[in-house]
Order: structure tokens, then sequence, then C-alpha cells
């Protein structure tokens, strides 16, 4: 079925129904158009919105990014970022694929419209022509029949009459002569116009206006199926966006999975463990003897010159207020500002730093010495004697890591020394260990031969401001009385040497028996093959439970 055989007579339905159809395209341009704006706008405020959130600092400046939460936070807020990157792109397809597409459509779409509907109104124009001369030809073979009749009729009448001379008779009869041949005229003109007004209907009917109603109904539905797949491209632009919202939205389950509560409160303590030993028992202090009054060593008015005295060689006054107002403090190379952990754990950053340094340089030279024997021997590849500069200052370079790395040592052995004195000083005022710091594994054998010679010269005579205390004493008896059962064994993953007394030495890759799991202050207790147990720092051990 089609327009040109069932719509025959429907010239102005066409018209309106055609003009419809790209008014609903238009409304769809349209309508895609004010989506895009919506999910342009969409990414925008979810952008600002990420933006607004994340922090200020950035996260190796950060504290709290240690923390599993704020890790997971970060993450969610990435996934909402990339979410609306998708946003975007959905707005990017919409706008080029549907808007601008469909809009050019449009616009073909209407020209080849107003070209077919002039056609039929050029038709109807022309068969509107012939039915006029139609009409014309007939009404003048009307008027001369009636002409011919007349003059007919006033020959008759004189030819009758006595009292008419001859010559009217004849006059009458040539009049109604010409009148009857003006009047065949006319019949045969108007029988021509006639057939060819017939002849140009038939074709204006079955042939003109049916091609032009067919082209007109071909457009229509090449417009409906170009709309449909605009429709299609739609949910199509959506569909594209599926698999990576699903790994967003993935994502954020994975961050919300990931939230450790209990790892970030051991990220608190490593952060924020000042290393400093419990304050001790307030003295009684007896004004009642006012001859015999000493000063107390745990007083909490300003210390004097008898203090130092009382607390004896090697010995330093514990934190006691760790809840008061801080003062200011001035920076110091060796963060000898900071607590005994942080500043054993900022020493261990600054040693690690340089250690990588140092070995990035002695890679460097390793290849400018290996590039300068290539140019000796093919002379043609580079001159050797202009890679001295650069060796030269490689090697300068090593000297001045290397002593960097000695002092951050030697700084790092006097820390680990406080931080064990302070330890000490503590077990000897509380039945069960306090908080002792964990020792940081070294980072190469520069630094770890470097550690022990450091370590072997702090063991002289003790000084003012640290001295190595027996640490764990009130353990030895345990350990003599009763052997307890091991919980599970561990591998040395570096050597440890146990200069104080609690704790024990170790080989690395040497296997140990795990007699006590670590507490949350660094420190594992262990037992060796050989005998003998003691305290080792947790993380030169790679550990298994039974």
């Amino acid at each position: 079925m089609d327009w040109g055989t069932e719509l025959w007579d429907q010239f102005e339905v066409l018209e309106r129904h055609t003009q419809w159809g790209l008014d609903l395209l238009d409304r769809y341009v349209k309508f895609v158009k004010e989506r895009t704006e919506v999910e342009q706008a969409y990414a925008k405020q979810l952008r600002s919105l990420v933006k607004k959130y994340l922090p200020k600092r950035p996260a190796k400046d950060d504290p709290e990014s240690k923390f599993s939460q704020q890790q997971a936070f970060m993450q969610i807020l990435q996934e909402v970022n990339d979410f609306a990157g998708q946003r975007e792109l959905v707005a990017e397809n919409l706008s080029v694929r549907v808007c601008l597409e469909l809009a050019k459509y449009s616009q073909e779409m209407k020209q080849e419209r107003k070209m077919h509907f002039q056609e039929g109104r050029r038709a109807q124009q022309q068969l509107e022509s012939g039915f006029k001369q139609l009409e014309s030809s007939k009404r003048k073979f009307e008027r001369d029949c009636r002409e011919a009749e007349k003059a007919a009729q006033t020959a008759e009448r004189l030819d009758q009459d006595i009292n008419a001379t001859k010559a009217d008779v004849e006059k009458a009869k040539q009049q109604a002569h010409l009148r009857s041949h003006m009047a065949e005229e006319s019949k045969n003109e108007y029988a021509a116009q006639l057939q060819r007004f017939n002849r140009d209907q038939a074709h204006f009917y079955f042939s003109q206006m049916p091609q032009i109603f067919d082209k007109l109904q071909d457009m229509d539905e090449r417009r409906a199926t170009h709309l449909g797949a605009g429709y299609g491209l739609l949910s199509e632009a959506e569909l594209q966006v599926v698999p990576i919202v699903a790994k967003c939205l993935e994502g954020m389950k994975v961050a919300a999975d990931a939230v450790n509560a209990k790892n970030d409160s051991q990220v608190l303590i490593e952060l924020y463990k000042s290393g400093f030993a419990r304050p001790g028992d307030v003295e009684f202090e007896d004004f009642s003897e006012p001859m015999n009054r000493a000063p107390s060593d745990s007083s909490l008015g300003t210390p004097s010159e008898g203090r130092a005295e009382l607390r004896g060689p090697g010995r330093t006054r514990a934190k006691r207020w760790p809840f008061g107002k801080k003062n200011k403090t001035v920076v110091t190379e060796d963060f000898s500002h900071l607590p005994p952990e942080q500043q054993r754990k900022r020493l261990q950053q600054q040693l690690e730093e340089r250690n990588r340094e140092l070995q990035k340089e002695v890679d460097q030279r390793e290849a400018l010495k290996k590039m300068k024997d290539v140019y000796e021997k093919t002379p043609q590849m580079g001159d050797p004697t202009s890679l001295e500069p650069q060796i030269t200052e490689t090697l300068n370079n090593i000297e001045r890591l290397k002593l960097e790395v000695q002092k951050y040592e030697a700084w790092l052995a006097e820390a680990e020394s406080r931080v064990l004195s302070n330890r000490g000083d503590s077990l000897g005022r509380h039945s069960r260990p306090p908080d002792p710091p964990s020792s940081a594994p070294p980072d190469s054998s520069s630094s770890n031969s470097g550690s022990q010679d450091n370590k072997e010269s702090s063991e002289g005579p003790p000084s003012e401001e640290g001295q190595e205390a027996p640490i764990y004493t009130e353990f030895d008896e345990d350990f003599e009385e009763e052997p307890a059962s091991p919980i599970g064994h561990c591998v040395a993953i570096y050597h440890f040497e146990g200069s104080s007394e609690g704790t024990i030495s170790m080989a690395e890759g040497e296997d140990l028996s795990l007699m006590e799991e670590d507490k949350g202050d660094g420190w594992t207790r262990v037992r060796r093959k050989q005998g003998g147990e003691g305290y080792v720092p947790t993380s030169y051990l790679r550990v298994t439970l039974n």
C-alpha cells in the first residue's frame, strides 16, 4: 500500500503529516540538546564536588593519607571523578551523534519536502488552468449556440413575414448561417479542450500526483527510520559507558571493603608514638624536716642541679605531662626536636633516601665507566675525555652521599639508644613492657655496615643525653624458671646485634622460635635453636603462627 494509490485525494493531509514528522524530529533534537546540557552540568557539579573534598596538602605531607579510611575516601573521590568523566562522554556522544547529525538531516528533509510539495502545487495549478480553459470554451460554445438558435428563429420569422423584403430575409439567413458556423467552431474547440483536460486530469491523478505522494512517503519513512536510529543512540550512548561506570561502582565497593580499623589504629601508633618513658611515681617531699630536705627526682617543679645527680648517670628525665600545651620548637637537621620514636623514624627515612640516591649515583658511575671503555675501544663513537667531568661530578656526589649516610647512621644509632634507654627506664617501674619503638631494617649493605659500626662506637661510656640501659630485666628470671612453648616460628630478614640486656642477637636468615607476639610496641620475643631468648625488632622478622 502506498500513498499515491490510497491517499490520492489527501494532499492537505499529507502536507500536515509530513510537517508533523519534521516537527517531531526537531523536538527530539531539542530534547537531546537539553539532556546533553543536563549531563554536562551534572558532570561539572560532580567534578566541583570532588575538588572541594580533595585534601589541600600532598599525600606525602599529609599523615592522614596513611589511614585506610582516608585512602578509601580518596579512592571513592577518584571513582566519582571518573564517573563524571563518563557523564561528559555521554554528553559528547549525544551532542555529536544525535544533535548535530539529526539537525543537519532535518534541514535536508525540509528542503526535500518543500521541493515535492512545490512540484505538486505546480501540477495542481496546471490542472486548474486547464479546467478554466475548458470552462471558458464551454461557456463560449453555449453562448454561440444560443446566438445561432436566435438568429435561425429570426430568419425563419422574416421568411414567413409577407411584409419583409427579400433583402431582409437574405440578410437574416446569412446571419443565421454565420451564427451556426460559429457555434460549430465553438463546439469543436470545446470538444478538443475537454479531451485535453481529461488527458491532463488522468495524468495528474494516475501518474503525476501518485509519484509525488510516493516520493513524500519514501521521504517520511526515511525520516522515521532516521529518528528511530536517533532514539537508539540515546540508549547506546548510555550502554557504552556502562562497563566503565560498573568499574567505578566496583572501585567504590572495593574502597569500602578496604577500610581496616585495626590497621588504622596501628598506623596511628606508628605515626605518633613518642618513645618517651612513662612518668614515674611522684615522691613524697618531707617538709617537716627542713634540714634533711632534698630535691625529689620526680618533683613537678623546675629541675635543679641536685636532681640531675639523683637520676643517676645516663638517665633522662621522663616526659611527665604528654597532654600539656606544646611549645614551638626549632627544627633541627638531626630531628632532635622530635620525640625519640618520631626522631628515629624520620632519621630512618632520611637514611633510606640517601641510600637510594647513593645507589643511583653508583649505577650512573658504572654506566659512565662502561661508556668510557666503549669510547676508548671505538674512538669514532665519541671522545673518552668528554666523560671525565661527569665521572668527576658523580664521584663527588658519591663521597658527599657517603658522608651524609654516615652522619644519619650515627644519629640513628643515638636515637635508637635513646629509645632503648627510655624503654629500660619504663620497665624498671612497670610490670609489663611499655610501648618501645619498632626498628626499621637497613636499606643496603652500606647502611647496614655503617649502622653496625656506629652502634659499636655508641657502646662506649654513657653520656648525659642517653645510655644503653638494660631492657626487659624483669623477664630474665622468667626465662630461667620455666621455658614456654613456642607459638610459631619466624625467620630473620636482617642481621640484628642485641647489645642491650633483654635483647638477643640473630643472623640474617636464621630460623627462630616465636615465643611471644608483638604487643604493639615493635618488639617480638624469640628463642634461638642453640639456646637463649630475648627481644628483637618485629620489622626484622617474617613471622608464621602455629
